[in-house]
Formats: C-alpha cells, structure tokens, sequence
C-alpha cells in the first residue's frame, strides 16, 4: 500500500489518558508499579514452569505461552503511555502508529484465542483424564499455540491495513493514549464504512470462535464435575479452573465493556480508565491470580521463598 500518495498526515498527537496536570505524578507512579509487577509477575510464572519439572505440563505450558503473550501485549502500550506523561509532546510517527495497532490487535485476539484452548485443555484434563496424555501431547499443545498467533496475526493483517489505506488529511489529534480502531476511523476524510465492516466480522468471527469454545468446555466440565460422587474430587476439580475462569471473566468483562460500550463522539475519562484496565491492569492480573489460586503453583512459590531465606 502506498502510504504516501494516501496521507497528508505524518504524525499523529494523542490527548493522552487526562488533561489534569496534578494527577499526571500519581498517573505515573501507579502504571509504572502496575506495568513493573506486570513483567516480573510474568517472567516468574515462566521460570517456574521451565525450572520445576512436576509444572512441565500442557496446563502450565499454555499459562507460560499466555505470559510471554501479556508481557508483550503490555509492552505494547505501557511504555508510550509513560512517555506521554514525561514529555509535553505526545506523538508517535504514521508508521509507528500503523505497528502499534498491528501488534496490539494480534496480541489481544491470541489471548482471547490462547484462553479458549486452555478451557478445551480443562475439559480434556476433567472429562478424558485416562486420555489426558493421548491427547495432549507436546506436538498437539505446540500446534494449539502456534494456531492462536498465526490466526491472530493474519487478521490482524487485514484490520490494520484497512485502517491504514484510508487518507488521513485533516487533524491528527488521537483522542486517545494509543493508537486504536475507532479512534483513528474518526480522524480518516475517506469512507470508513468498508474498514468499519471488515473490522466487526473479524472481531465478531474472533468473539463468537472463543466464547462458543469456552462456554461449551465449561458446559462440559460441570456437567462432568456435578456427577462426581466425591466431594473432595469436586474441590479439586473445580479448584484446578477456578484460575483459569477468574482470568477468562477478567478479560472478556473489560473487553466487552471497553468496545461494546455505547460512546460519545469523543472518549471520556470513563472510557480511557476502561481501556488503561483492558491493556494494563489484565496482563497484571493475569499471573497474580494463577499464584494465589492455583496450588499447585502456591507450592513451587513456597520451596522458591524457603530455599532463598
């Protein structure tokens, strides 16, 4: 595409997340805590998994891939929105732009594509467990995640260069802390009726793929734990989920209300501490919860912290 002879328009200017001088410090202080947790919090879920042997499994495998997929999804953002409340000027280049939202878009769809193959891998683990090992091999959990970024990356591909071949010939003011969809599509002189189309089937296609998937393995799985005759064999059958619900709960919770939520013309501040929570606060949260609900985790953290004191 021939960006060029298609865009007066060769920097973009964001309006940040608010215009309130006196909240930028506590702005900033809490979103560099958050995106600090954020990255450790995920680089020790993935040393634990490949350090202990006894986590090498396709359950913690998938959690593995889906922190390595919230450090870059928050890399993504968070270190461009902390430059904004630094630097008076908040811009990003054309190009820039276009990459930022290229890889936004892929990250967020893997992740909601990641969370539907790991309900699939609790099914399998609760309805089939004398097949567990049959079915989830290494090669099988390899190609589950490999599907998810390839699929994702592709439809990403479409999204960001449908967005991208529209002219962009008047302001260049993003009300927003990044590069997004419906932001950019208001600032674009060109017909956004065909980029507004391709953009809804693919989210929809994206959406209806994972939610199906979860709600028919979660359909599944309780009908399989509610016929378990120990109550003790529910526990831990619904204790090994419970993570997994909690994380899937979160994303599509602020996921639904950050895109599905009726806006005005212009983003409120409501809707920018929507979009910091979908972006930054999830991949945070993300392996906070698999260590304080999962036990099997809890015990790999307690050798961890004994043998360190």
């Amino acid at each position: 595409m021939d960006i060029k002879n298609k865009t007066k328009v060769t920097r973009f200017q964001f309006t940040g997340l608010s215009q309130n001088e006196e909240l930028v410090p506590l702005f900033f202080m809490f979103l560099f805590l958050v995106y600090m947790v954020t990255i450790v919090g995920n680089v020790g879920i993935i040393t634990l998994v490949y350090s202990f042997p006894n986590l090498q499994t396709p359950m913690y495998y998938f959690l593995s891939s889906l922190a390595i997929i919230d450090i870059c999804y928050s890399s993504v953002i968070t270190p461009n929105m902390l430059s904004q409340f630094l630097f008076p000027l908040k811009s990003i280049s054309f190009l820039g732009c276009a990459l930022q939202l290229y890889v936004f878009c892929s990250l967020a769809c893997t992740e909601a594509i990641l969370l539907s193959t790991m309900s699939y891998d609790r099914y399998v683990a609760i309805c089939h467990p004398l097949h567990y090992n049959i079915l989830m091999t290494k090669k099988k959990c390899f190609g589950l995640v490999f599907y998810s970024f390839f699929i994702s990356f592709l439809q990403s591909v479409a999204q960001t260069s449908c967005v991208f071949s529209l002219k962009f010939c008047g302001s260049n003011l993003i009300d927003h802390f990044y590069c997004d969809i419906p932001p950019l599509l208001k600032l674009s002189c060109s017909d956004i009726r065909h980029c507004n189309l391709v953009t809804s089937i693919l989210v929809i296609a994206c959406g209806i793929y994972t939610m199906v998937t979860i709600f028919l393995s979660y359909s599944y799985i309780i009908s399989s734990i509610l016929r378990m005759i120990s109550s003790k064999g529910r526990e831990k059958a619904f204790s090994t989920c419970s993570s997994h619900i909690i994380c899937v709960s979160t994303f599509f919770t602020a996921i639904f209300f950050t895109y599905l939520n009726p806006h005005s013309g212009a983003f409120e501040i409501q809707e920018k501490v929507a979009s910091v929570f979908f972006t930054i606060i999830t991949p945070m949260l993300n392996p906070l919860i698999y260590s304080l609900r999962n036990q099997e985790v809890k015990r790999v953290l307690v050798r961890v912290t004994q043998t360190c004191c």
